[in-house]
Formats: structure tokens, sequence, C-alpha cells
């Protein structure tokens, strides 16, 4: 089983809770329906005269059987009164304590079903630690591991950034080379594609177009270096849908099926993408090639912003997105723009900005290898600075958003399924990052207690149990523990 492919529903309802901010006021809404008047027969009015009071109204009419006739009406009722279900968050909103929070989580932690658990759970407001167990040994943390990936894009490339393919002017007349600029995202069928403000195939066909005839396509993959797999990956989950080889010019992740997040995938992404652009510009089948140096830019597109496609790749837990990210995480911070490098740059990036990575090691950077091994502690460790109530440390600002790019539970990404049952408590309460691998299953993310404090928490199983039915659900339980804890 691979990476959270069973949990997503087609076009989730995205939610926003009360964590992505402080002290911020819900917005109000009453809607009503007015219903449609009918006709007044003939026979009895033949015309009306109506004079009204804002209140205590009197209606005079006029009917053809005479004089005029007072009516009485009574003033309208007073507004409704609108108790809103959502409460602002605040620092100011009573603490939990390590008792308190002890108290909620022995019994959802003792559950069989979880088998060996590791975790934390934190109050980033005060920094305090609440909950531990065995927080820093390392564990497998399959796509949880997404957050760190996140949180060093967040921290080092600008959110504004995008990731731009061009076609290039090739060195003989009629040629044109595409060069792959690291976006995986590009839709080869508008209006089918998993990722917002995705960039189209036709868009960049028509451009090329516009500047002449073409004969023949080539494509340049030299944005990236080393393996497309990644360490201890399986090939088996190219037609899974977990993931698609890694390289720098590709359509819709690979997927074979776009409208699908858990889509299987071709083995051969570039080739079959440069294809396609072949066939609708009207040229035989594409060929590697490389682009010459000061070519002429003949057409371009550009994915979504950074910021944007963080918030995708954790939505949807999606493999090939995180690791083109951390490839441009790598070219940013001077490193080779592989596997080895993109990890090498993560980690560079968050102990730069003082996180420690004691006991951290990875080898990917969407978690999909089974031998990545990180502790619980590392992972809030991120989601506390990110979820501080001020923003006095600078490093809060630029995490901020990874609070919303996490799944709201029962309401959006991998987390739209879940939460029923015994978690039901923590519906639209939590927000968190998945992960699921072969006998490991993850949960990391912030959650608003009762009384309106925000806490964080990550946990992390090892169980041979079934996850669907028994794993998981026994994780939500403990986050949604949290959600009821109101343990000051």
């Amino acid at each position: 089983m691979r990476q959270d492919a069973s949990v997503r529903q087609e076009e989730p309802v995205r939610e926003t809770l009360p964590v992505s901010g402080y002290d911020e006021e819900p917005e109000d809404r009453l809607t009503t329906d007015e219903p449609k008047k009918g006709r007044k027969p003939l026979a009895v009015v033949l015309s009306l005269f109506v004079v009204a009071a804002l209140a205590g109204a009197t209606i005079y009419a006029v009917n053809e059987f005479g004089g005029p006739a007072a009516v009485e009406t009574k003033p309208p009722a007073p507004p409704a009164n609108v108790q809103p279900l959502v409460k602002a968050a605040t620092a100011g909103a009573p603490a939990a304590t390590p008792q308190g929070v002890k108290g909620v989580l022995t019994g959802p932690a003792g559950n069989a079903n979880l088998g060996t658990l590791t975790g934390s759970v934190v109050d980033p407001a005060s920094g305090t630690a609440l909950w531990q167990q065995g927080d820093t040994t390392p564990a497998t943390p399959a796509s949880s591991l997404k957050v760190l990936t996140a949180a060093a894009a967040l921290l080092s490339l600008e959110k504004t950034d995008q990731l731009s393919t061009k076609v290039v002017q090739g060195a003989e007349p009629g040629t044109v080379v595409i060069v792959g600029g690291g976006d995986p995202t590009i839709s080869g069928t508008p209006g089918s594609s998993v990722y917002p403000g995705a960039a189209t195939l036709d868009d960049l066909v028509n451009q090329v177009k516009a500047k002449g005839a073409v004969t023949k396509v080539q494509f340049d993959l030299s944005r990236y270096a080393g393996e497309a797999l990644g360490p201890q990956w399986e090939t088996a989950d190219i037609a899974g849908g977990s993931v698609a080889p890694i390289v720098p010019f590709m359509l819709d992740g690979g997927r074979l099926d776009p409208k699908k997040d858990v889509s299987a995938r071709t083995g051969s992404p570039a080739q079959s993408a440069a294809d396609a652009f072949a066939q609708r510009i009207g040229a035989p089948g594409a060929t590697a090639g490389t682009a010459p140096a000061g070519a002429q830019v003949l057409g371009e597109i550009k994915s979504a912003p950074i910021e944007q496609l963080v918030d995708n790749m954790m939505q949807i837990s999606d493999n090939v997105l995180t690791e083109a990210i951390a490839r441009e995480i790598a070219i940013k911070s001077g490193n080779e723009p592989s596997f080895a490098g993109g990890v090498k740059a993560v980690r560079d990036v968050l102990t730069k900005n003082g996180f420690d990575l004691t006991g951290a090691n990875f080898v990917d950077g969407s978690g999909l290898s089974a031998t990545n091994k990180i502790p619980a502690k590392l992972l809030t460790d991120v989601l506390a600075v990110a979820a501080k109530p001020t923003l006095d440390d600078p490093r809060t600002a630029k995490l901020r958003p990874l609070l919303t790019a996490l799944p709201v539970a029962g309401g959006s990404g991998t987390l739209a399924g879940r939460y029923g049952g015994s978690a039901a408590g923590g519906k639209g309460w939590v927000r968190a990052k998945t992960g699921t691998l072969t006998g490991v299953n993850a949960l990391a993310g912030v959650v608003v207690d009762v009384d309106g404090r925000v806490l964080v928490f990550a946990f992390m199983s090892a169980s041979n149990r079934n996850p669907e039915l028994e794993v998981r659900p026994a994780l939500d339980v403990m986050a949604a523990a949290l959600r009821g804890c109101g343990c000051s």
C-alpha cells in the first residue's frame, strides 16, 4: 500500500479553520430564500394603493366596493440571533497542561492497532512539550516527511516564484527544442488537471505555431541530474499511481488519467509529453536533444506560484510534485538537482533556520522510501514555529502557509474521507499531513482544542494491522482527543 492512495475523494470540500491566524473574527452569514408572490384575484381587487411606515405600518386600500379600509399590520420580527459555530483561536485561551493531555491520550495511545507508536504534542504559544512518547526515536514518516520539504521550500524559495517551460529554436531550420523547466503540473487536457492554475500544453503549442512551421521536435532534460527513481523506490508504484520517473518535463505528473489524483503513470513521462507536443504542432515524434546556447525563445509557459504548488502537493500528497520542489530548493541553494542534492538542500535549509535534525536520515523529499527515518519531535518543532501566535519570529511569517496547506479532517485532501465514528469530534478541527506505506501510518498537524488553544502534534505508527479499518482510525481518534481536550 502506498502513499495515501485510498483516502481522497474527488473534488473535496476545502474548509478554513481558525488556525491560519490568531484573534481573527469569523465572518457570519445568514441566507434567506424569499418566496415567490402569487397574483391577486382580478375580480376582487382592481387597484391597490399602499402607504407604509417602517414600523406599525398602516395600509390603505381602495377597491371596487367603495371607501378606504384601514388594515393594521404588525412590525417585522427582530433579526435572528446568529451564534457562529467557529470561534477565533487565541494565544490567550487557557493553556493545556501535560497532565491534562496525558489524561486524554493515554487510552487512545494504548490502542493495540497502533503497534509501535511514537509521538509528540506541543503548545506553540508557549513552546511547552505536552506529551512525548519516543519523540526523539527515529521512525518511518511516510508522506508526513513532506512537512519538511514544504517547510524548506517556504523558507528558501520566493512564494511567487514560478517554474518555466520554454521552447527554443533548434540548431537546424524547422527544429525546436522543449527545455524542461521542472514543472510537472503542465496540463495536457485543459480543464482536466488535479493541479489548480496549471499551465497548458496547448498554450505552448500555439505560441510556437505562431512563429512558423516546425518539422522536428527535441526535448532537453538537462535541468536535473542523477537517477529518475529514488532510492528504494519500487517500479510497481508507477503503474500503481504513486509516482512517475522524476524528469523536468512532463504532463499531469505523468498520470494516464489527468483527472484522478491516484492514476497509473507512464514510465516515460518526458517522451510522452514531447510526443504530444509534436503531434499537436504537426511534426513527427520527438527525440532527446540539447538546446543551443543563447537560442531564441519561441514560447514559454509558467506554473502556479511556489506557494500554491506547496499547498497542492500537501493536499493530495503528490510525490512527483514534491520531488520537483526539492530539486528547486537544491538549485536555489547551489546543490545538485538530484535526489541526493534535494535531500541535502532540505537538510541545509532547516539546519540554517535552527531546526535540530539529530536522528533524521532520509533519502528523498516525498517520503516514498521505507528507509526514511525521522523523529516525531522534528515534525512538531517545524509545525510549532509555523503555528506561533505572533510573527516576531521571522520563520513564522514564512511558514504560516504550511498550516493552510494541511488537509482538513473530513473536509479536504487526504483527510476528506476520514474522521467518522469515534473520531468525529475532530472533523473540521484537525488539519494534518497523512503518511501511508506498507506497515507504516503517520499523522502530523495542528488542532484547536475546545478552549480555543492551538496545539501541534505528530504521531507515527508501525503496525501490521489493517491501515484503513484499524490503524488510521486509531490515529484519528488520538488527534480528535486533543480537540476535545480542554486540558487546562
